[in-house]
């Protein structure tokens, strides 16, 4: 019986980094076709320097050919979808604090524009605060950074 545990437990490791691997293709994916969508192609990734907490976010360094050469942040996952210029952060981790800082200012936009008065748009709100919090948080662990 102690053998049969000790096998579910060894095949549990190659199935667990398998689907963490799958994730962060399909994040990989996801970032591309986000910047594609606003007309951004990119052509190199910086794995080393980006991060990915699977299942809640990856964060990309990427490099983009199109329409102009430029560096940008990507994130992806459990959360909206955005980029922003390289410049703004040095890090990943300071990428975080910059979309989450972003996004708390974009949902007071939304809520002092009367935008929120649409269901829709306050959904979002609401979305961009609660993710913004949960980014706010994770760059303040040290234990992630470590």
């Amino acid at each position: 019986m102690t053998d049969v545990v000790i096998d579910k437990v060894a095949e549990q490791a190659p199935d667990q980094e398998a689907l963490r691997q799958e994730w962060v293709k399909t994040q990989f994916q996801k970032a591309n076709r986000f910047l594609a969508e606003k007309g951004v192609i990119p052509n190199k990734v910086y794995a080393d320097e980006s991060r990915y907490l699977a299942p809640y976010l990856a964060i990309w360094k990427m490099d983009s050919k199109q329409p102009t050469k430029q560096t940008f942040w990507v994130m992806s996952g459990d959360l909206p979808s955005d980029y922003v210029d390289v410049k703004v952060a040095k890090t990943a981790r300071e990428a975080m604090r910059h979309f989450s800082m972003m996004w708390q200012l974009k949902a007071e936009n939304l809520h002092k524009s009367g935008a929120t008065r649409d269901e829709t748009q306050r959904k979002f709100a609401n979305l961009l605060v609660s993710r913004a919090e949960s980014l706010y948080k994770m760059h303040e662990d040290e234990k992630l950074w470590s």
